[in-house]
């Protein structure tokens, strides 16, 4: 036998056995903490009112405060009711001479403890004392002080303190649900950063001041979406689908969209011919034929730039005999010059574009992908540039010009000593508008194609009816006339007759 064997053999309940077992003890209910609000305040703005208005239950509210609030919700600050501002009723509250409120019939100072009534006809407010020994014992229900007729209905009770509920601040439903509103001139001052700061020091001032004054807000750029079409749709997407989906930093994509083909990429793909330009000098002229259709972007940006006369006025800077001159710098030192985009761009070089003979049109540059817009022109072959620079024409007409060009004597930096200056440049044949122009007339056929499908009606497929039924049973889809001309004299199948095995009785020996 143990020695706690009895132990819960009881003739009484433990505490444990009666909160846990047989449910007497009661779950605690953690009452809000009482937060009484003064019966001078405004209950919606919390602030002393200054035009005190009430409801029906005594409710007081500011008439500067509670207006705005009823436009805008139309429900009671407190109770969250609907409410208009037809229910409220103006109170007349009455000072003494130290500028507190009193009853003006006993003259009774009001404070927290004070019963406070108010007549609804005439909106008077006095101590419910006066209104219960004047009026109420008496039977006399006239306003103490205009002597108007009221009912007892329409005694609001301003203040009970046997019945403190609605100063109760944890109560109100414009405190719980955060309803507020807001001023206008608070809302442009919340726009200012400095609004939210509590204190800030004199440098801070000053630094806030001088960004005030200094600083501009960078301009906004909207940028249009591009959507792609089906000359410059390429054949895979965009990518934004997969990057969305792993990145934390970007905006979120969840159709696949193609990836646009460049513009440039599209018409160079439509130039078939070569272009031809003169350059005129004070020398004499040279003509140009360009490989438009084998180097398009090079030639495309030397087209760009003499179209534009950014050519027009700027000198051979460099000029050696048995090589080269080199042309195209607007600074005239060699270290200037920009292509028609503004930047640099690759360099396109072909194995069957070589600096072969004289009068070769290429690109300077000063390392690999760095083109921009000088030039030169060989005085002879300069195979050795072959996979350097970027061959994109050759001297077609001219060439005594080039001569004279030579002939022209240079100091020791090789720069001219007579000016080779290039006056102009003239454009007989460019390529690239043609294909602009065929590129452009590309869309209006596709987008006029897409208008007549659109305009086309919809026929729909007719939908396969049911096989005609002739009888029921076995060969009900059966046409019977198909029946009876399959069906003639049938023979009779033989029967195959069963070899038997062994030599038999030897009678056909």
């Amino acid at each position: 036998m143990g020695k706690k064997q009895h132990q819960k053999d009881k003739l009484y309940l433990t505490c444990s056995e009666w909160t846990n077992l047989y449910g007497g003890k009661r779950e605690k209910v953690e009452k809000d903490k009482f937060r009484r609000l003064p019966f001078f305040c405004c209950s919606l703005s919390l602030q002393p009112f200054e035009h005190p208005l009430c409801t029906k239950e005594g409710v007081i509210f500011d008439l500067m405060n509670i207006v705005p609030f009823l436009k805008r919700y139309g429900i009671s600050p407190v109770t969250g009711k609907p409410m208009s501002a037809k229910d409220l009723t103006k109170l007349n509250f009455f000072k003494n001479g130290e500028g507190k409120f009193h009853c003006p019939v006993t003259y009774r100072v009001f404070n927290e403890n004070t019963h406070i009534v108010a007549i609804k006809t005439t909106g008077n407010v006095f101590a419910f004392d006066a209104v219960e020994r004047l009026n109420l014992k008496t039977k006399h229900l006239k306003d103490l002080l205009t002597d108007e007729d009221f009912i007892r209905a329409d005694i609001i009770t301003i203040q009970d303190p046997t019945n403190l509920e609605k100063f109760n601040l944890s109560t109100f439903y414009h405190l719980k649900n955060n309803l507020k509103v807001s001023d206008e001139a608070e809302e442009l001052a919340k726009k200012d950063p400095k609004y939210h700061l509590k204190s800030i020091n004199a440098e801070t001032r000053d630094i806030l001041d001088e960004l005030d004054r200094e600083y501009k807000a960078p301009e906004k750029t909207v940028k249009e979406k591009k959507v792609a079409d089906t000359l410059n749709a390429a054949h895979y997407s965009t990518g934004m689908v997969a990057a969305s989906f792993t990145s934390t930093a970007m905006g979120r994509e969840t159709t696949h969209e193609a990836a646009i083909i460049d513009e440039d990429v599209i018409k160079y793909e439509r130039v078939k011919k070569k272009g031809y330009v003169r350059l005129m000098t004070n020398l004499g002229q040279l003509n140009i034929e360009l490989h438009c259709d084998m180097v398009p972007k090079t030639c495309d940006n030397f087209m760009k730039l003499c179209i534009s006369g950014y050519y027009n006025g700027t000198l051979f800077h460099r000029s050696i005999r048995n090589f080269m001159i080199q042309g195209g710098d607007p600074t005239g030192t060699g270290k200037g010059g920009e292509s028609a985009w503004g930047s640099t761009f690759r360099d396109e070089l072909k194995p069957n574009l070589t600096h072969s003979g004289r009068g070769i049109l290429s690109m300077a540059n000063s390392g690999p992908d760095t083109n921009k817009s000088q030039f030169f022109i060989t005085y002879r072959s300069c195979r050795h540039l072959d996979g350097k620079h970027a061959v994109f024409g050759k001297v077609v007409g001219g060439l005594e010009t080039l001569d004279m060009m030579e002939k022209v004597d240079t100091d020791k930096e090789d720069r001219p000593a007579k000016e080779i200056r290039l006056e102009g440049c003239a454009v007989f044949v460019n390529p690239f508008e043609e294909a602009e122009e065929q590129l452009e007339q590309e869309r209006k056929d596709a987008k006029r194609k897409a208008e007549e499908q659109a305009a086309r009606p919809v026929i729909k497929k007719k939908v396969d009816e049911a096989p005609k039924v002739f009888k029921a049973g076995i060969g009900k889809y059966m046409s019977p006339s198909v029946a009876q001309e399959d069906s003639g004299p049938s023979q009779p199948v033989k029967k195959k007759s069963k070899i038997k095995g062994g030599f038999g009785n030897f009678s056909a020996w």
